[in-house]
């Protein structure tokens, strides 16, 4: 199915928060898949990665996450990243002693505060898996 580009979807942002990791596969692919469906249709997105999605942050896990028929979690964080925001949640991160310096490219890392203004400002969406 062709993502659908639309001058209204460019207009409104989608914020995913994803708990799941590999301990919940399905629901972790989900969320990674319409992140990244979303992205190529044009629509801001901020994927959130809390809990044990916290892992995904850093460079190499995602290729070890396997779940048959889905979309390789890799190529969904690459298209995420190249047209999104990804942030990793502050206190997922220091509970698993993740700092800035250990995940991928242009993950930040930010608490509660910011994902409560992204999730109140007009036009936006939230979604949690």
């Amino acid at each position: 199915m062709e993502p659908v580009r639309t001058a209204e979807a460019a207009q409104k942002t989608l914020v995913i928060k994803v708990t799941a990791g590999a301990n919940e596969p399905e629901r972790c692919s989900q969320a990674f898949t319409v992140a990244a469906v979303a992205v190529a249709s044009g629509v801001r997105v901020s994927l959130w990665l809390t809990g044990e999605a916290a892992w995904f942050a850093l460079p190499g896990r995602a290729a070890e996450f396997e779940l048959p028929h889905a979309a390789p979690l890799p190529d969904l964080i690459e298209s995420i990243r190249a047209a999104g925001e990804i942030t990793l949640c502050t206190q997922c991160a220091a509970r698993r002693d993740i700092t800035q310096a250990d995940v991928l490219e242009g993950v930040r890392i930010a608490g509660s505060q910011v994902f409560v203004s992204e999730i109140m400002a007009d036009g936006v969406q939230a979604l949690v898996y």
